[in-house]
Parts: C-alpha cells; sequence; structure tokens
C-alpha cells in the first residue's frame, strides 16, 4: 500500500490529480458544489462521470462502521457488482441516497474505482494499489 501524493485542490481550476487504485489509469476529480445536486466530478479522458458529493462522506461513515478492509469491486453500470464491495454499496437501495450516487444513467458504475482515490486524498481511508482486488479501509 502506498500513501500518493496528489497534486490539485479539488476544484474545477485545480482539481485532483489522481490514479486509479491500480494505477492502471489517470484521472482528475473535483468538488461542484453549485451543481444541482451538489457533485463529485470525475474527468476520464474525454469521459466526465458525476456522483453525488455526500459520497465522500457517506463512504467514510459507511467504511468506519464496518470497521475493516472492503473489497473496491468496480464494475459499469450494466454489470452486476460483487456483493459486498464498495461498488455494490455505492448502488443499494441501503444505502443513504436509496440506490446510486451515480448521476448520468449509462455512466453510474465504477464508484468503486474512481471514489476511493478521493477519499485516500482527503485522508479519510487507506486504499491497496495492486494489480487487481483492491480494498480500501476508513482512517
Amino acid at each position: 500500500m502506498a500513501n500518493r501524493s496528489v497534486t490539485g485542490e479539488g476544484t474545477s481550476s485545480s482539481p485532483w490529480q489522481l490514479k486509479t487504485p491500480p494505477g492502471s489509469a489517470e484521472y482528475q476529480a473535483w468538488r461542484d458544489p453549485d451543481a444541482d445536486p451538489p457533485a463529485l466530478v470525475v474527468q476520464v479522458g474525454k469521459t466526465q462521470l458525476r456522483y453525488q458529493l455526500r459520497c465522500i462522506d457517506d463512504l467514510h461513515a459507511m467504511l468506519r462502521a464496518h470497521g475493516d478492509w472492503m473489497a473496491l469491486g468496480s464494475a459499469d453500470e450494466q454489470k452486476p457488482a460483487a456483493e459486498g464491495t464498495v461498488e455494490a454499496w455505492g448502488r443499494s437501495a441501503a444505502n443513504p441516497v436509496k440506490g446510486w450516487y451515480g448521476l448520468k444513467k449509462g455512466l453510474r458504475g465504477r464508484f468503486g474505482m474512481y471514489v476511493p482515490p478521493v477519499l485516500e486524498a482527503l485522508g479519510l481511508a487507506e486504499v491497496e494499489h495492486l494489480p487487481k482486488n483492491n480494498r480500501m479501509r476508513a482512517r
């Protein structure tokens, strides 16, 4: 597990420069508190994904309650998420928003790929950086 140094302030003019947990792709992320609803924006190449901004606090609270490592389980929206993973929680009717944190149909998945590094950058979580099957836990 590496504690990666992150540049950027998490704003649209100075986004966080992040890498996916396996380190295979770079992307940018920033908070857009003025969006309706407020959003965490993830820019991967030309593709922009948006998640409800509250996902940062909600995921951190869930991980603290969980108390141990949790598999990320990233999956596209069209594929089922493995039970007990961060990805499954990010689309579950049992989470605080009662469903998907992703805001744009067709691009609501990959919660377990792009949101955990944001929590890591904020010092809220530890994230593994292995080639596959990464996990995270609250700090």
